[in-house]
This record gives structure tokens, C-alpha cells and sequence, in this order.
């Protein structure tokens, strides 16, 4: 798939032990020509685990993309009307978060920009990395 001048909306989940993988993968896309918008949801952002220390990722991945995370659902939600996105993915997609959007549970930064991106509609690609 072409990237070149796309705006792709990269939202992390709560699978911290993925990122070391998938944030990477944020900087391929950049090199191909996109631009990439972050999202984190609220765990991934706030929450330090064995895998490493939420300000350490947060870090790691503005300085990738040259944007600060959207973290917020108020900061999520005008992702569709703004037309702020042409591809949507979420990878590491948690179980937690693909439930939650399976049942139309609009509670955190993560799902809410999922559902406003599909206002436009415009599908979404969602990912669970194992290692």
C-alpha cells in the first residue's frame, strides 16, 4: 500500500509488552512519506510496567512523528470531523480495546479516535503483535 502523503492515525494500546515492536514501525511509515498522527490510550500512557516507563515511550515516539500524543478523548474525538486521518491503525490493538469497540464502549482516547475516524467512513486495520 502506498503511504506517501497519508495521514495515518497510530493509536497504542495497553499491550506494553509489543511496543519495543511497534513503535518502529511508526518511523517506517514516516520514512515512506507519512505522516503520523499518535494516540495512546490512557494506560499506555500513564502506566509504567516492566516492558518501560510510560514517559520513556511517550518520549521516544514524539520524537519520531514531531507531534505530541493525543491522549484524551476530548482530544481524540475531533479526529473525524477535522478529517484528521486517511488510515486508521491500532497496534497494538489490547483485547480490553478491541472488546470495547466490538460493543460500541467509547471510553478512552483509543476508541474514541477509532470512532471518529469511522465517521468518515473509512475502515480501520487493527493489529495484536505476540511475541
Amino acid at each position: 500500500m502506498e503511504v506517501k502523503n497519508k495521514k495515518i492515525g497510530f493509536v497504542l494500546t495497553g499491550s506494553f509488552c509489543t511496543f519495543s515492536k511497534t513503535i518502529p514501525k511508526m518511523k517506517e511509515l514516516i520514512d515512506r512519506g507519512a505522516e503520523v498522527i499518535p494516540v495512546m490510550s490512557y494506560n499506555s500512557y500513564s502506566m509504567d510496567t516492566k516492558f518501560g516507563k510510560a514517559k520513556d515511550f511517550i518520549e521516544q515516539i514524539e520524537n519520531i512523528t514531531g507531534k505530541k500524543i493525543i491522549h484524551t478523548i476530548q482530544d481524540a474525538e475531533p479526529i473525524g470531523p477535522k478529517k484528521m486521518t486517511d488510515i486508521m491503525v491500532i497496534a497494538p490493538c489490547s483485547g480490553n480495546t478491541m472488546s470495547k469497540l466490538a460493543c460500541d464502549i467509547i471510553d478512552t482516547p483509543a476508541t474514541m479516535a477509532a470512532k471518529s475516524h469511522l465517521r468518515n467512513r473509512i475502515s480501520i486495520s487493527y493489529c495484536t503483535i505476540y511475541q
